[in-house]
Order: C-alpha cells, then sequence, then structure tokens
C-alpha cells in the first residue's frame, strides 16, 4: 500500500466524516471502496457504449434471435 496526501472541499470532508462514523469505518476505507466503485462504473460505462456502437454498426436482423 501507498500513502496518499489529497485536498478536499471542507464541506465534502464533514459529509464523510458523518458518514464513517455512522458505517463505523475509516475515512481511508471509504476512499478506497470509493475509488473500487468509480472504477468499476468506469469500466460498466465503456463496456456499455463498446455494445451501443457495435449494434450500431451490426445492427440486429429481423428474425435473428427468433428459435
Amino acid at each position: 500500500m501507498k500513502t496518499i496526501q489529497l485536498t478536499i472541499d471542507e464541506d465534502l470532508l464533514d459529509r464523510v466524516n458523518q458518514e464513517i462514523q455512522q458505517q463505523k469505518t475509516t475515512l481511508a476505507v471509504l476512499i478506497r471502496e470509493s475509488l473500487v466503485h468509480y472504477l468499476d462504473k468506469l469500466k460498466i460505462r465503456e463496456m456499455e457504449k463498446q455494445q451501443r456502437d457495435g449494434y450500431s454498426k451490426h445492427p440486429v436482423q429481423s428474425g435473428e434471435f427468433d428459435d
């Protein structure tokens, strides 16, 4: 693990501190989990974009998925 330093808006930090108290966790855990969630979300968005682009280039043909 690496240690990082960051600057954060005071109002946001207050909200984060309230949340970590309610969740009985730490700032480090919240930030790590948030970053993983964010990166996972970006990956899903990219996969969805690739799927949309693929269907735009090769639309489903009539009867293609019929039994």
